[in-house]
Parts: C-alpha cells; structure tokens; sequence
C-alpha cells in the first residue's frame, strides 16, 4: 500500500462512516479496486479497517464534546450521591446517556459471538456487499416514506433505544452500514431525521471504540512503522478530519433534505459491484 492509497482510503473511511452508505462496502471495494488487500490474510484488512475506525472516534468525540460531557456530567449527578434521583425523573442529557448504553449491550453481545465470522472472508465478499448495498436502500425508501418525524432524542423511550441498538448489529453485515442501519430504526420508530442521525452518531461511540481498539491490539502482531505503520497513521489521520466534515454535513443536510439521494447513490454503487464482478474488473473475494 503507498501512502496516496492510505490517504485516499483514510479519507473513504471517514467519509462513509457517518452517511448511511457503508464505510466497510466502499472501503472493501475501493481496496480492491487498488488491489491492497492480501486474500491469503484477510484478517489483516479487517484490522486496518477497524484500526482506522478510531480516527472517526476522534471525530465524533471532538464533534460533540459538549453533548458527552453534559451527558456523562448528567448521569453522574443524579445516580452518585445524594443528588441521586429516580430513572423516569432524570433529566433529558442523563436518559440519552443510559439509551447509548442500553443501545450498546446488543452490538457487544452479537459481535462476541460473531467474532470470527466477522473476521473472515464474509465480511470481504463483494456480492454480499453489493446485494446489501441495495437492500437496505429499498428498507430506507419505505421508511422514509411512512416516518412520523416527530421525535426529538429528549421524547425517545427506552424501547426505541433498544430497538435501534439492535438494528446496529446488522451492521456487523457487510454493505448494510451502521449509520444506515439504526437511522433507519430510528425513523421507524417516529424520530426526526436529525434526531435519527445524531443519536446514530453518539451510540457509535462505544461501538467504535470496543471495534477500534480490539483490533488495533491485535494489529501489532503483524504491523510495524517499518511495515504499514505510517500508512495507518496517514489513513487515520484523514479518517479523522474526513469523519468531522461528513458528520456536520449531515446534520446540516437533514434539516432540510430527505435521505431519498442516499437511497439513489447505493443502489446505484450496489449495481456497480455487481457490473464490475460480471466484468471480471474485481473479484467476489479480494
């Protein structure tokens, strides 16, 4: 891999991470398309994509630093001490805190059990990619067609949290996207389409970090400064400051804009894998 390559991956990943078009599909894909991907060490790339993931964690963190600290502020003041006050009585910032940990606990307990499932060469094969690409824009037109958009993140119930942290596991399946996935069921359940997207953004947190440095521990068996190492930190660094722009964009543009544009441009790139694979170009497993 050269370092333009890192960059131009680095900056895929920060940009696909947040809008609901798959940072793994388009990262496998244009990975494939640079031929970098060593099909005999496919858990190396699963790796790289997750290492580069923590570049994203630091945009996200850095984009709403003053959310997490009055959340974590929150839940500090009134479940410590003698401040404490009941769960149904707790003010709008300590709920959201406890609806990104109920929402988490699902994505932790199906990755654990999925671990080497997602480690393999599935999370690798372009027709998985290329027909989820597609599938979930199909589910994300029929939400948006029937959304209420009327709840804000402060009227959200603990069911709702529960139902969009376990939608994020789908996730774990190539092409579906994790922002996709939970602002779908996010929409599903009646949430505005910025609600949607910035509780997506902060129950990334967790999940991005357990994923990120997991699997950057277990990247330093087989990754040095002398082989990848300033590669990965080009990607992440770009990742960083591509995933800060990508997630004020979104915000911005769906105050305004349906997602029916984001349903359009996947099954359009699903359509391209599977024209690329018919042409012999890529390779169902790269």
């Amino acid at each position: 891999m050269s370092h333009l390559e890192a960059l131009l991956l680095g900056i895929i990943q920060g940009l696909s991470e947040f809008i609901p078009i798959s940072s793994t599909a388009h990262l496998t894909i244009a990975a494939s398309l640079m031929g970098v991907i060593d099909p005999n060490r496919p858990e190396q790339w699963t790796a790289f994509m997750a290492t580069i993931q923590l570049g994203t964690l630091a945009a996200v963190l850095w984009y709403f630093r003053a959310d997490i600290l009055r959340m974590v502020g929150a839940v500090v003041r009134e479940n410590i001490g003698a401040g404490r006050v009941p769960l149904r009585q707790q003010s709008a910032d300590a709920r959201l805190a406890w609806y990104v940990v109920v929402g988490t606990i699902p994505i932790v307990v199906v990755g654990l059990v999925a671990k080497d499932a997602i480690e393999g060469v599935f999370t690798k094969d372009l027709r998985v990619i290329g027909t989820t690409l597609i599938g979930v824009a199909v589910i994300l037109w029929l939400v948006e067609r029937r959304a209420a958009f009327r709840k804000t993140t402060s009227e959200m119930s603990f069911v709702d949290t529960l139902v969009i942290g376990l939608s994020q596991c789908l996730a774990l399946i190539p092409g579906v996207s994790r922002s996709g996935s939970t602002i779908v069921a996010a929409l599903a359940r009646g949430c505005t389409r910025e609600a949607a997207a910035r509780f997506s953004f902060l129950l990334s947190i967790p999940a991005i970090l357990g994923a990120g440095v997991l699997q950057f521990v277990k990247a330093l068996d087989y990754l040095s400064w002398n082989d990848g190492g300033l590669d990965l930190v080009i990607a992440t660094v770009a990742a960083a400051i591509s995933g800060y722009w990508s997630i004020a964009f979104l915000l911005n543009f769906v105050r305004s804009h349906s997602l029916t544009g984001f349903v359009v441009y996947r099954i359009a790139v699903g359509l391209a894998v599977f024209a690329l694979l018919a042409s012999g170009l890529i390779s169902p497993l790269p």
